[in-house]
């Protein structure tokens, strides 16, 4: 067990209908196409696969995918859309658990590398990766910048979403290089909001790469979005690709 935040029942089973955004077609479809290239004619391995939200359209459009998740509830809701025979699951964190065979991409998106609470945490999900791929397999993370920029002298909150059915924002421990991501959803029509909340450790990119030097990975690329833009001093996220040397 590592120190990421088990997903309960009831929030598994509502992630989708909160995620409807990201799980659409304009969303996914850089997505699965970026992913799909990377893999090739290989196996993909999704770290933290949650409800399948990506891992369950690249299965569909060829690419052989397993996945590893902590969370037996949100991999119970993953199980409804798909056979297991079609995408393996193993219960377990991304950190340590290994799972049969050689891969061509292990991939992590959605920010959920922050969800392992320590450096070394981080760094062993960096030698997790190295150790499933094959020679010449890539590393994919999509991550957050740390917004830091935006916190004037003496603020520890930012906010990431303002609307009319969801309140969202962050707040940092600078000293502990910790967010915590708080949340504010109305359900209904009543006025009432639901609150939860969830820590992460942020990391930058240039810590990533060190991790990646530790676990003897490569930097290929590092772009601003799916698409492919440049990654420059005002994007607000990355996708870095490193490779395992052939």
């Amino acid at each position: 067990m590592t120190s990421s935040e088990l997903w309960t029942r009831a929030t598994a089973d509502r992630y989708d209908a909160e995620e409807t955004e990201a799980s659409s077609a304009a969303v996914l479809g850089p997505t699965l196409a970026f992913l799909a290239e990377l893999a090739g004619d290989g196996r993909a391995l999704e770290f933290a696969i949650g409800t399948g939200r990506v891992g369950v359209p690249l299965r569909e459009r060829g690419v052989p995918v397993a996945g590893i998740e902590l969370s037996e509830h949100m991999a119970a809701v993953l199980r409804r859309k798909i056979d297991e025979s079609l995408l393996p699951v193993t219960i377990g964190d991304m950190a340590t658990t290994v799972v049969p065979g050689g891969f061509t991409l292990v991939y992590l998106v959605y920010n959920t590398i922050t969800n392992l609470l320590t450096q070394d945490e981080q760094v062993e999900c960096f030698r997790n990766a190295a150790r499933h791929l094959e020679p010449g397999g890539r590393f994919v993370i999509e991550l957050g910048v740390p917004p830091l920029r935006l916190l004037p002298p003496g603020q520890v909150a930012v906010p990431f979403d303002v609307s009319e059915r969801h309140l969202g924002f962050d707040t940092f421990d600078l000293v502990e290089q910790v967010l915590v991501s708080h949340h504010f959803t109305r359900d209904g029509d009543d006025g009432r909001y639901r609150r939860e909340s969830s820590r992460h450790r942020y990391a930058w990119p240039a810590e990533l790469d060190l991790m990646a030097r530790i676990a003897g990975l490569e930097l290929e690329r590092r772009v601003a979005d799916w698409d492919g833009a440049p990654f420059a001093q005002d994007s607000a996220k990355h996708i870095s690709v490193w490779r395992k040397p052939a």
